[in-house]
């Protein structure tokens, strides 16, 4: 989170036009050479092993997927790969933009050192959105036909990423207020909840069944209003968790991970078309993601040379939304965003206005040992540092990460553990 500082008008510098029309007007400044540090090329290539080395082994070896399906996931993977290289080359370009327009901010983190008074360009999460949304709409050539059921909820889809790709960008430009903040996810997922044309039931777990009394319960117009809520939650809840150099990018790499290894397994493990299809759908609007993300986080990660801003998280937390919605896994999504869930609950109390809440709500730097202290502010970060004291930016923020992984992975356990116990 930083605070952006905008340029301000002086009236005692302003020139009669007669004046003005004698001077030539300044040249802007050339658009050369990137104004901020490389990307941090190892990080990126770290992960980027990480997550093939699994990614393949159930692609081609521990599940069975046919071979039309294969070739598309894998044509969609092609296409967020050379959307990772295309975010990394044009995130320095869009950095220059951003600095004179004046959109930038100081790291709050680091200030009363050398790296708190650098102008750090923000709302470069735009860039991830745009590729993103190109990578979708290039992908359709490749998959779906002009008769195909998916297209328009897929269609549908990338409208409400769009639409949150807008509103995001628009909130960081005009600093919407919170109230508003909540409404704007709402507003983004009209297209989808109209143009969701899915299931609307729940099974019932068979130890509830004989107080329920049914197996499979109809929600109705309750599953859409329930799913609206879902998107805003995601939304938000990104948006909240932050404060960290690369947190709002880790955790939504690792909740993407989460979802294209769960998606991956439901279609290996089912012989459903239409169950193997709604979770490819989820699988097609992950893998872009991933691989934007991981752009993003190389510039992002400690000490970051890019803030992502609102643009981002929105675009993060819809995105993963509509992944979980189309891909009817709604309540498994709901588990990969424990550490969100909690954060949202030590934040209620002042995000509800019953505690006074600051404008930011990070922890206390100190300059002369570069420690962070956690302070009574209702957040999983501060929390963390409460609890297991003092520590640098970089290891609070690792320490958050590893409990989003081992969250994710909680999930996988309990799903499967529940699965076998059910049978």
């Amino acid at each position: 989170m930083a605070a952006r500082k905008r340029a301000s008008t002086d009236s005692s510098a302003q020139t009669k036009p007669n004046e003005a029309t004698k001077r030539p007007k300044p040249k802007e400044p050339p658009l050369t050479d990137p104004p901020i540090a490389p990307p941090k090329s190892g990080v990126i290539l770290k992960l980027t092993l990480f997550f093939s080395i699994p990614y393949f082994y159930l692609i081609f070896y521990h599940c069975k997927i046919e071979h039309e399906l294969r070739k598309s996931i894998l044509i969609n993977a092609a296409l967020s790969l050379a959307g990772l290289f295309v975010t990394v080359k044009m995130i320095p370009v869009a950095s220059r933009y951003v600095l004179r327009r004046n959109l930038f901010g100081y790291d709050i983190n680091k200030k009363g050192t050398p790296q708190g008074t650098v102008k750090v360009p923000e709302s470069l999460g735009i860039v991830v959105g745009i590729v993103f949304l190109v990578l979708g709409i290039l992908f359709q050539y490749f998959n779906f036909t002009a008769d195909s059921n998916w297209l328009v909820e897929y269609n549908a889809a990338l409208a409400s990423i769009c639409f949150m790709v807008l509103l995001g960008f628009v909130d960081d430009v005009l600093d919407v207020p919170w109230r508003v903040k909540l409404l704007l996810p709402s507003i983004a997922a009209l297209p989808l909840l109209l143009a969701y044309a899915g299931h609307t039931t729940i099974i019932i777990p068979k130890p509830l069944i004989p107080h329920v009394g049914l197996e499979v319960l109809d929600l109705g117009w309750m599953y859409k209003l329930y799913m609206g809520l879902l998107a805003v939650f995601c939304t938000n809840s990104i948006n909240i968790h932050a404060g960290l150099n690369g947190l709002e990018v880790g955790q939504t790499v690792i909740i993407a991970s989460a979802i294209l290894i769960h998606n991956i397994m439901q279609i290996g493990a089912s012989a459903d078309s239409e169950y193997k299809m709604a979770h490819a759908f989820s699988l097609y609007l992950v893998q872009p993601l991933l691989a934007t993300s991981l752009a993003l986080f190389s510039h992002n990660w400690y000490p970051s040379s890019a803030f992502v801003g609102d643009t981002y998280t929105y675009f993060a937390g819809m995105t993963m939304a509509v992944a979980g919605i189309l891909g009817h896994f709604s309540e498994t999504l709901l588990i990969f965003f424990v550490p969100q869930v909690l954060n949202f609950l030590l934040s209620l109390p002042q995000l509800a206005g019953i505690v006074p809440c600051p404008r930011h709500r990070l922890p206390r730097f100190d300059p002369g040992t570069g420690l962070l202290t956690g302070t009574n502010d209702g957040t999983l970060v501060n929390f963390f540092l409460r609890r297991f004291g003092r520590m640098t930016e970089k290891s609070i923020c690792i320490c958050l990460l590893v409990f989003q992984a081992i969250a994710c992975c909680f999930c996988f356990v309990l799903r499967f553990f529940l699965a076998g116990w059910y049978k």
